[in-house]
């Protein structure tokens, strides 16, 4: 499914990305964000953000962003329409 995402480091630094879909290399928009920042160097985010037609976000997405960013990091769930449906903690 089609996303966007982007990802802030604790510099300030933001990072934006959609979905990788390639016969040898699928990535979620989020988890594209998250690699963009640890690539750039990144050590930690302070906030996540996703935009999809998606109800939820998924464990694999959370986990990434905690890998980064620590389990009280906040990822923002929003619908196309750009209604935030969700708000979570990386933890």
């Amino acid at each position: 499914m089609p996303e966007g995402a982007a990802v802030r480091d604790e510099t300030g630094r933001t990072y934006v990305a959609g979905t990788v879909d390639l016969e040898s290399l699928r990535l979620s928009a989020l988890r594209t964000a998250v690699a963009m920042a640890v690539a750039s160097g990144a050590e930690s985010l302070e906030a996540a953000a996703v935009v999809s037609g998606a109800e939820a976000l998924t464990t694999e997405d959370l986990a990434a962003v905690r890998d980064l960013g620590g389990a009280g990091t906040p990822v923002f769930l929003a619908g196309v329409d750009g209604g935030v449906r969700e708000r979570v903690e990386a933890g």
